[in-house]
Formats: C-alpha cells, structure tokens, sequence
C-alpha cells in the first residue's frame, strides 16, 4: 500500500452484472503466485505455462478476496492497474516490481472480482504513457473496446471418453478430412441484422453438418481475440482469450465439447509469427521493442503490416508456447494449425536484398526461429498425445515434418502448397490444352512423401479477386461442374489428407466475403446439391476404407499404374492398405473426350467393383457408369490382368478389387531353414555366453591370487 496514493470509496459493474464495492485504500497489496523457480525457467525460455502465473487471478489472501496482477513489463518506469473500479486514475493501483531483476510488476488489489475491467497503465521513460491490455487475460471486452477483463474458466467437460481415446491411440495411423471455416462467416443470421452465429449456435448447426457431410475435423480461422475483423483473426491481440464476438469463454468450450461429442475433432488457426501494431497490443509494451524485434529489418513485416515476435528473447518464447499449451490444456483442441511458417524460418521473406539482416553465418535462416519452433513442437508433443501441428509452410525447407532429433522442425503435417498451386493452374486449363501438360497435375508424386502432407484447398484460394473455387474452372456450367468435382476426387484420392474450405463443398459461385459468409440459397439448384453429394461421398468413402488413409504418408500405400496417357489426358493408379485389405483403382480422366472402352491392367483377377464415379447423375454428371466389371487376363501395362470400362468426360472414378489374393505363405522348407537357423544363433549365443562366463571366472581367480600376494 502506497500513501501517496489517492483514497476514496466506490463501486463498480463489472461485465458479468455483479456489482463490486471497492475501498481504494486498501490500494495493492505485496503478495505473488511466483516461486523462484518460476522465474527461473521463465527466464531461461522453459516455462510453458506461465499463464497460471502472470495476468489476473482470482484469489483469496488473508481472508480477503480479490484479484493478483503479474505482468512483465522490464523497461517500465511504473506500472499501475487501472479500471471503472478507479475511475481509470493511473496514481492509485501501483504495481509493486520484483526484487529479482525478472522485470515483473505484480501484486494483489483486494475486493475485485470476476468480470472486472482494467488496462495497465505504464509510465515509460523515453516515451508517452501507454494503457495495454493485459498480454495474458482470459477475456477482453468486445471489440472495438479494447480492455482486459478478470475472468476465470467454469466449464464441466463431458468429453473424457474422446481425450482418453485420443491419447491412447495418438500414434496409429487415422483418416483426417478437414473442413476450414470462419466462424463469423460461415452462415448468417439475415433475419436478425445479417449477424454471426454465437458460439452456441454453432455446435447447434455447424457441428451436425460437419458430421454430416463426413468430416472428420473442422479447422477453425483464429479465434484469439482480435481488434480488427476483416483481418479474419490473423492479427492478433489475445493470445489467451477467444474474441468475444461470439460469445464468452465458456460458450466457447461448448462448442467444441459439443464437436468432441459428435465425434469432430477440432483445430485452431494458430498465429506466432506476428501481430498488429495497435496501441493497446504488445508493440512497443513497456515502451521499448519488448516483443517485436528491436530492428524493424527483423521486427517489421511489410506485406501485412505488423511485428515480427523476437523468437530470441526467452520471455517470448514462453509467452508463444504457453498459449499454445493454454489452448490444448484448458480448452481441449486437437490440433494447432501454425500460420505463416515460412515468414518465421526466413529473414528475408518477402524482403528485397538490403532489406534484412543475416543470420550469423551469414544465411538467410531465423535460426532462433527455428529453435523457437522445434521448443514449441517439443512440448505439445511431449505434454498432449494426440494433438496434431500443422505448418502452412510455402517453401522447400527441408524436414518441416521430420523430428527434431533428425533435424526437422517436428511439425505433424505440413500444407502442400505445391500440389495445389500445380492442381489450380491444371485445371484452369481448358481440356484441349492438358495433354501438353500432365506433368502438372502429377509432378507431385515426385516428392510426395518426402514430408507427411495435407492438400489444402484454403481460403486463401478464394479471396482478394482469385475466383472461387467453381469459376476457376474452364468450360460452360456443366463442365465447370465435373471439372470442380473432378479436382476434388483428385484431392481425396491423392496420397495425404485433405483441407477443404467451407463454401467449396456446395460449388459457391462468389468469392468469399467475411461479411456475406457461405450463399447457402445456391443448394435449391441441381449442380450445386449434386457436387455436396459428390464431397459427402468421398468423405464416407474415405473414412471408412483404409487404403485410403492407412498408408497415406507411406509410398507402400500409393502404386503408379499409368500416369502417361497425355492424350486422353487420363491417369490410373492404386491406393493400397494392408496387403489383405483390397486395393483400390482410381481412374482419373480430365479430358473431354467420351472413352468407352479403355483398358487398365489391375494387379489381380476377379470382380473389380465401381464405388464412386463422379459422372454419376446423383452428383450432376451425365451418368455413365460401370458398375462391377470381371479383370480379365490380358496383359496391359505390365500387369497380366486387365478391365475394360467405360471412362465419361471430366470424371473420377474409384474401383475396389473385390478379393485381392491371400498373402503368399512360406513354403515348409523355408520355415524348417528358418527354424534350423534360429536353433543354430541361440545355440551359438549360448556358446558365447558360457565361453564369457568361462573367461569371467578365470579373470576373478586371478584377481583373487595378486588380492592375496
């Protein structure tokens, strides 16, 4: 307590309705939730869940309740709390520093309560006095206010089954189809002011369509709080709250009980890589470049106008880290799906010569950067079991997917930019042209499994006057139809998962607009419900057929049949799972030209059935269909079977050998060599075990003898 601090009495109406009398001179009283050894690994870059220590905490010291504030601020001549509570005055809360040169200001304002709303107040010595939110609060005002409110998690979690189940089997090998949405966006209310869904109203809606239509994960564009929303939560101000835009924390946790509960896992959009430059925010904190890098050649990123975080500074990196962990612990995510990786690996991303500084060999790698991301790998992996990471990683740098212990970055899978930068720009091809280009659409398989990939169809994809996903496709309607289900097909059967952007699965025909959200009217016309029958149906054909996703990171699981047939523009190949397990043929023909009688060879005899074709007249094609077709023994492209089908224009088509041959046994003679050369090794390393016994024994008499001379 201070006694130059003004005294009066007053009370206040914190945000969630309860009314708080506060005696202000009682002012700040000394206490902390910090031990030494919180410091210590705070300073040292290891404590990844610094959140439980630094920001607001309710808490009860002495018999009175009240509030504990922690915030680092190291370069802050004073810190002090300010709020409704003290008619905003920064001369009556003074945060009192810490002894132990760690640069935090903390200490414990009794009578506040859950829902109050405050600012640091922070007097620099170079500079203006600055009000900041709080780095590490639970909630902030809805924006555009720009407060910090006191707030503690109350959810009762029913989801115990699915996180047990997660972690049990986080290392086997599962199906993943992802559906990207944007929660402001994704459907509006035009009858209520063209609002968003709340919270609740999207485990109501968006959860029963994402099960629907056979999804197993639905990705979410961040939802940390956000000042700005038509930067579609990328610049970030809250690294520890979800934007209350759709409501508090709580409804938050709902909704993604609710996923667990449908069987949907859930990611979010994560963003370590920069933030804005609002007054409020982190830049220029304490006044001095405490989370950006200090030099704007390092700290300044122009494409987006924001900071780069110094991924060099320890405080940093346990702030980065502990939100991600704060995400995954208290609001049980499934996945972090990192953003802009490649702007964090490199110093000269988006940069001209002169414009960025080398690393101190003389490169152009972040190499704290990469330090910083392989700590953050490290630890989700090592505390949660079963989360996944995902990097938008846009360059070739080399093991974004491999372990840190081989010199990767640790990442789970990492977008392949490159498949759908070539997939696009094949398909806007009108069909006549594609024979010259094939190697477009399959130069993937080259490096497909040198990472563990995910085929993004983004948002990214769809806006800043790109087209949608639909008019990207050349032809009239019907063939930009099969050509938009013919791509999908293509993505669904590639090796890899697959990331799909809402509004694609019903052939929106607009951009996407964060403002208009996905044009749900469109489904009262036939080629739009036909292409959402046509997603619906890959993903249950995906889901529940593991040659499809067992193998997809294996090159054991893919098997090139023919990828040469430019003229037709047609490629044929198998996706395989267990050797048991039947294959499955998929026929791909991108060309406009009616084939009806085309050949394949197929690994083995006997009826090859037709799953899906995307020609079916329940997905808007023009219904040329095979049915179950008998493999014959007629050689073709190296293989002594062979079936003939019908291939439609613009179409893929997905068989499934019906009863693939019964894996070879060994014949008797090889199992009695086998058994004779296993009795041989264990008598020999019997041998040696007895001639090492004998020898052990000699050298101890020996020893006995010199002991007793």
């Amino acid at each position: 307590m201070r006694d130059e601090c003004v005294q009066f009495c007053n009370s206040t109406t914190n945000l969630n309705g309860s009314t708080t009398k506060f005696n202000s001179s009682r002012m700040v009283k000394p206490f902390s939730l910090l031990s030494d050894f919180d410091i210590s690994l705070f300073q040292a870059g290891k404590h990844f869940r610094i959140y439980k220590k630094l920001g607001s905490h309710l808490v009860e010291v002495e018999g009175e309740r009240g509030v504990h504030f922690a915030v680092w601020a190291p370069n802050a001549k004073r810190v002090s709390v300010i709020g409704d509570f003290n008619r905003w005055n920064p001369e009556t809360h003074i945060l009192l520093p810490r002894w132990d040169n760690s640069g935090i200001w903390e200490g414990f304002i009794p009578g506040l309560g859950k829902g109050t709303v405050y600012k640091y107040h922070i007097k620099t010595y170079n500079g203006p006095d600055m009000d900041k939110g709080d780095p590490y609060c639970l909630r902030w005002e809805t924006p555009p206010r720009t407060a910090s409110v006191v707030w503690s998690l109350e959810h009762a979690w029913t989801d115990g089954e699915w996180m047990a189940r997660r972690k049990a089997k986080a290392y086997d090998p599962k199906p993943w189809s992802v559906y990207e949405v944007h929660a402001g966006s994704w459907k509006k209310k035009v009858e209520d002011g063209n609002r968003s869904l709340n919270y609740r109203e999207l485990a109501d809606e968006l959860v029963p369509y994402v099960k629907d239509m056979g999804f197993t994960h639905v990705e979410l564009l961040p939802v940390t709080e956000h000042p700005y929303y038509p930067s579609w939560g990328y610049q970030v101000s809250g690294y520890f709250a979800p934007t209350g835009r759709f409501g508090p924390p709580e409804d938050f946790m709902y909704f993604v009980d609710k996923c667990h509960e449908a069987g949907v896992g859930i990611l979010l959009d994560w963003v370590p890589s920069h933030f804005p430059g609002d007054i409020h925010g982190l830049y220029l904190f304490d006044g001095s470049h405490l989370y950006e890098y200090a030099d704007m050649r390092r700290g300044y990123h122009p494409d987006w106008n924001s900071y780069i975080f110094d991924y060099g500074r320890n405080e940093v990196r346990c702030f980065l880290i502990s939100s991600a962990l704060f995400w995954l612990d208290l609001y049980h995510i499934d996945g972090l799906r990192v953003d802009a990786v490649a702007s964090i690996l490199h110093h000269d991303f988006s940069r001209k010569e002169g414009e960025w500084i080398p690393n101190i060999y003389g490169g152009r790698e972040n190499l704290e950067a990469i330090s910083f991301v392989r700590d953050f790998n490290e630890a989700v992996h090592q505390f949660y079991p079963g989360v996944e990471t995902i990097a938008e990683e846009s360059t070739t740098f080399p093991g974004v997917t491999h372990p840190p212990a081989n010199s990767g970055l640790g990442f789970n899978q990492k977008w392949m930019m490159g498949w759908m930068n070539d997939a696009l720009h094949y398909f806007k091809r009108p069909p006549l042209f594609r024979r010259w280009h094939q190697s477009e659409i399959t130069f993937s398989m080259m490096y497909a499994y040198s990472e563990r990939f995910m085929l993004p169809l983004s948002h990214d994809e769809v806006v800043h006057l790109k087209s949608s996903l639909l008019y990207k496709m050349p032809g009239d309607e019907w063939q930009k139809f099969a050509n938009l289900r013919a791509l999908f097909g293509q993505q669904w059967t590639h090796p890899g998962s697959q990331l799909l952007f809402m509004g694609g699965e019903i052939g929106q025909t607009t951009e996407w607009s964060h403002d208009r959200g996905v044009t749900w009217e469109l489904l009262q016309y036939d080629f739009h419900q036909g292409v959402q029958r046509w997603v619906r149906a890959l993903n249950q054909l995906y889901c529940s057929h593991p040659a499809l996703w067992r193998k997809a990171f294996e090159p054991e699981g893919y098997e090139w049949i023919s990828g040469d047939d430019t003229e037709n523009s047609v490629i044929t190949f198998l996706r395989k799972s267990d050797p048991s397990e039947p294959h499955l043929l998929v026929v791909c023909h991108f060309g406009v030209r009616h084939l009806p009688h085309y050949t394949i060879g197929v690994p083995y005899k006997g009826v090859w059935r037709e799953l899906l074709n995307s020609d079916a007249k329940t997905y808007g094609g023009g219904d040329h269909c095979n049915g179950e077709v008998t493999a014959q023994k007629q050689p073709a492209h190296n293989r002594t079977h062979s079936i003939s089908i019908v291939v439609p224009v613009l179409c893929v088509m997905i068989f499934e050998g019906v009863t693939p041959p019964a894996p070879k046994k060994e014949s008797a003679k090889k199992v009695s060599d086998k058994k004779t050369t296993d009795k041989k090794e264990r008598a020999a390393k019997a041998t040696d075990k007895g001639a090492g016994k004998k020898e052990a024994g000699k050298q101890a008499e020996e020893k006995k003898k010199k002991a007793k001379k």
